[in-house]
């Protein structure tokens, strides 16, 4: 079955060089990608990343080693190493979250965020969005939460942010519990130049601080 043990060999350390490359905690490094290859964000609003580039570029070499080093079932064990990659990296988090890790470093989050706008008058909204954070830690966590706008607009819009302008957002959240966050606010953006005046947001990202410590989600 194996043709090729040095190849081998180097595609599992070459796997393992790409997974460390955009590995996401503590802050998630793919938030502002507007293309990504697999893990690797190749191109954000700044224009293209080389080290996505050449971490793609690596992941495509791992997998031609893995064909190398395998005499048969290439395409399953193809198929198997991309699933093992995308789901491993949240695995260890989760592992690591629910044994050593303490404070903001414990919270994890889905992603699956939404905030929506509604007009009340000009320059006035009501804003409210919605998430779930679950602390893994045997310990309550306080934390300051802060919304990020995406990089969906080119015009450089402002959506998910305008929820910061009534904070800050001081959240607590029990010890191993999933805590849904359903926060309401009336906005008055009179002085806040360059905001939408209606509309939805999905996934959006976060930010939790904690002192001089922080992550991004």
């Amino acid at each position: 079955m194996i043709r090729n043990k040095a190849a081998l060999i180097a595609s599992a350390v070459i796997f393992s060089v790409c997974m460390c490359l955009y590995f996401p905690f503590p802050n998630n490094q793919t938030l502002d990608a507007r293309e990504t290859v697999m893990s690797f964000p190749i191109r954000n609003q700044d224009g293209y990343l080389p080290l996505g580039i050449i971490g793609s570029l690596l992941f495509l070499i791992a997998l031609i080693l893995l064909v190398i080093g395998m005499k048969k079932y290439h395409f399953r064990t193809i198929v198997l190493v991309m699933i093992v990659y995308s789901i491993l990296p949240n695995f260890l988090i989760s592992i690591y979250q629910e044994t050593f890790a303490s404070g903001i470093s414990a919270v994890s989050y889905d992603g699956n965020g939404t905030c929506n706008f509604d007009s009340v008058k000009d320059d006035v909204l009501n804003g409210e969005c919605k998430l779930v954070l679950h602390n893994r830690s045997n310990e309550a966590i306080s934390f300051e939460l802060e919304f990020l706008d995406s990089y969906h607009f080119e015009d450089d819009l402002r959506m998910e942010s305008l929820m910061n302008i009534n904070g800050p957002h001081m959240i607590t959240i029990e010890a191993n519990h999933k805590e849904t966050l359903q926060m309401k606010e009336y906005l008055e953006l009179y002085d806040v130049p360059n905001h939408i005046h209606s509309g939805t947001s999905y996934y959006i990202n976060i930010k939790l601080i904690d002192g001089k410590s922080s992550r991004i989600l």
